[in-house]
């Protein structure tokens, strides 16, 4: 079949690349349609070698600091491109409202990462809502962009959720029916070349003997995440706390002008370090209140390391209580802590932590992929 991607835009490279890069890995023939790609950002340098094709939007002056602001363009975006010579198209959907492309006899499978959070009143990374002027506007081209989004979501062939609880906003905001895909978590011996080991195994030197003892947070450095709240348990409880990721929506004084001594940004890094920090941690917090699915924490749990997390939103699909990590409810510097005493009156056994992780594989995720797309029966244009 003839098929083609179709993904928000190329920025910060987040948990919706990563679902992308599997597709593209699956299918690499198939073009990847974009509004926009930012030359030189993470997300672009990751697809370098990929077919992207953008929007006109791409043409906009100021296009990477306008895109949000000038939303107002996402049906004109989508609605420019032609995909009328594809078969299938596969649309990778967050916020900028990437599905219903299919035209004719075209078919389309929406993998839905969430409906677009800041359209349905779900915390986002930017506190927008703190200016009056940016409350009236988001009201006016919300109310029409929401009735696009129902309308586009109806076109769909068939909807794909990353997890039960974006599936449910799938039934309440579209009223359409989804199949629950859960996102693809890499193996780490598989992302710690050169291995001459089994595919599969751990590396020697990353075999999770020796806990240091640091908490970690890998994240997008943004609004929602609760990093604020983590570095203010941090001071207060007097924990080591390491957080490595993306500045994307915080300032850079947010992070500089931070003097604590038990936290440490790290910035975005490799893979390798990553895989390394998540192995050495005491645990990993995951502190977003409500997160669509959580692609980390269950990497976090692929490297024997349990997690602490709150009780809301993905985390309930992929933490077992007390036994791949412990679920909090009150969310606060005090539950937090609570959190981390009842941890440390618990034993965990890694062994147990990665076997429970491994129901979030690679391969699962391109064997439903594959069902799925097989069972559209398309046929093929001449």
């Amino acid at each position: 079949m003839n098929i083609a991607i179709v993904h928000d835009y190329l920025n910060e490279y987040g948990g919706a690349e990563r679902v992308l890069q599997t597709l593209s890995e699956m299918y690499p023939e198939a073009p990847i349609f974009v509004a926009f790609a930012v030359p030189r950002s993470s997300a672009q340098i990751a697809f370098k070698d990929k077919k992207i094709i953008s929007s006109w939007f791409q043409n906009v002056p100021f296009y990477n600091k306008l895109y949000s602001p000038l939303r107002f363009f996402i049906p004109l975006i989508w609605k420019s491109f032609n995909f009328s010579e594809y078969d299938l198209i596969i649309t990778s959907a967050s916020w900028y409202i990437t599905k219903g492309l299919a035209t004719g006899s075209t078919k389309e499978i929406c993998y839905c990462h969430t409906p677009p959070r800041w359209l349905y009143g779900y915390e986002t990374s930017v506190n927008w809502r703190k200016w009056w002027i940016v409350r009236v506007y988001a009201l006016i081209v919300g109310h029409f962009l929401r009735m696009y989004d129902f309308e586009q979501a109806q076109k769909v062939n068939v909807f794909l959720a990353n997890s039960k609880n974006v599936a449910n906003r799938i039934r309440k905001f579209y009223r359409r029916e989804s199949i629950v895909i859960y996102p693809p978590v890499i193996h780490p011996s598989f992302l710690v070349p050169p291995f001459p080991g089994k595919a599969g195994t751990f590396p020697p030197n990353l075999g999770g003997k020796n806990k240091e003892g640091f908490y970690l947070m890998v994240t997008r450095v943004v609004g929602g995440k609760g990093i604020e709240l983590a570095i203010e348990a941090a001071e207060k409880g007097g924990f080591k706390l390491m957080i490595a990721g993306e500045r994307a929506g915080f300032r850079k004084s947010q992070i500089t002008n931070h003097k604590s001594q038990n936290v440490e940004f790290l910035g975005r890094v490799s893979e390798e370090k990553k895989i390394e920090l998540m192995t050495n941690a005491k645990a990993f917090l995951a502190l977003s209140r409500d997160e669509d699915f959580g692609i980390t924490p269950v990497e976090s749990q692929m490297c024997g390391t349990p997690v602490i997390a709150f009780n809301g939103g993905g985390y309930r699909e992929s933490v077992v209580p007390d036994k791949t990590g412990v679920l909090f409810d009150n969310y606060s510097v005090d539950g937090i802590l609570g959190a981390m005493d009842k941890f440390d009156k618990l034993k965990w056994d890694k062994k147990v932590i990665r076997k429970s992780a491994e129901k979030f594989s690679e391969e699962r995720f391109k064997n439903k992929i594959r069902e799925i797309v097989d069972s559209l029966q398309c046929v093929p244009k001449s």
